[in-house]
């Protein structure tokens, strides 16, 4: 009765991991299709697992065919992946100085002990704050104060100079501040055009001692620009210099100021019945009504499996199972080639013996 075909099936099993280490290149691993498209409605979207991507001129994150990426953005909505490579992070000012290290308790009346930190204004210039340690007539008492705050661009001190006391330091017999108070605030006038701190109206920097011991060691105090309590960190303005996508399709770049920005948040699709999706080429696919609508969400949750950067999902075709298959196949069709053949021989046979 001869043969014909019952169903040709798509297998989604995950295939092998290969690594390219390039970050363009996404692997999904789990469940989940890429959502591509090239429509600039996003209306006619495509679905697929091939993650060997590239970013185009414009620095959109698309296949080789040209499709873009879809993903959230900033404002929450779907949109394509973009990562523009001219981006830049703005500079921030800096808002507290914190001291850490030891003064000599050995220091005699009137010795001192200079030091100093960089910090930032609002548009990212940086500055020394010059600071002096001078040891008192009193026992385990010290004067600190601010020597002057030197721009590093120009050489110039700022003027009028930062107005700010002399701060007393008090410790006990073991070498601990005693102060009640362990923060002093550096006011700033004349900075019109900038500012230091939080506050653009309020010129400062808040000056933290409160982990200066002294023990009889070397003098090693030294201040550090550190965050506030919003983690406002003085910085100067950085340029993008590299990206990467975590396991969530988070894409986070790098800057050259040390500053990490979240660039935008890949989506993934799911269906309950993948095998009736309807191939279009390319390894894209459509939905259809035998598949069901799209289940979107992101990477790592939900059932949704999570992105392996710097990797390709390779073909899931079992070889040896398929050559087995071909062989099978293949010695099926020779004995039924024998079959047609051993029919001929008895017909033949037949003649033979009617004549």
């Amino acid at each position: 009765m001869g043969l014909k075909l019952g169903s040709i099936n798509t297998v989604f099993t995950k295939g092998p991991t290969q690594r390219t280490d390039n970050p363009t290149d996404l692997m999904i691993d789990g469940e989940g299709f890429f959502m591509i498209t090239d429509d600039p409605k996003y209306e006619n979207i495509y679905y697929t697992r091939a993650g060997n991507f590239v970013l185009d001129r414009e620095g959109y994150l698309v296949t080789p065919d040209g499709f873009k990426v879809l993903g959230i953005n900033d404002k929450g909505e779907y949109a394509p992946i973009r990562i523009n490579r001219s981006e830049v992070a703005p500079p921030s000012a800096s808002t507290t100085i914190e001291f850490i290290g030891n003064l000599d308790s050995r220091f005699k009346d009137s010795e001192e002990f200079l030091t100093d930190t960089v910090v930032k204004d609002s548009l990212g210039n940086s500055y020394k704050v010059n600071f002096k340690f001078t040891k008192t007539a009193n026992p385990n008492e010290w004067n600190l104060e601010v020597v002057n705050v030197i721009n590093l661009a120009t050489g110039e001190a700022i003027n009028p100079a930062p107005t700010s006391s002399p701060q007393t330091l008090t410790f006990d017999n073991g070498g601990f501040l005693t102060n009640a108070t362990k923060t002093f605030e550096i006011q700033f006038s004349g900075t019109d055009t900038y500012y230091f701190g939080s506050d653009s109206k309020n010129s400062k920097l808040v000056v933290d001692f409160s982990k200066i011991t002294q023990f009889a060691n070397e003098n090693d105090v030294k201040g550090f620009d550190v965050p506030d309590q919003n983690g406002q960190l003085g910085k100067s303005a950085g340029f993008l210099t590299g990206f990467a996508v975590d396991a969530s399709g988070v894409i986070t770049g790098s800057f050259t100021n040390g500053e990490k920005k979240s660039l935008g948040q890949l989506v993934l699709a799911k269906f309950d019945n993948p095998m009736g999706l309807q191939k279009v080429g390319n390894n894209f696919f459509e939905s259809t009504p035998n598949s069901g609508e799209p289940q979107i969400g992101k990477p790592s949750s939900s059932g949704f499996g999570t992105i392996n950067p710097g990797a390709l999902e390779m073909s899931n075709v079992d070889l040896s199972m398929e050559f087995t298959e071909m062989i099978t196949t293949q010695r099926g069709f020779q004995a039924n080639s024998r079959v047609i053949t051993t029919t001929d021989e008895m017909l033949q046979e037949l003649v033979n013996m009617k004549r």
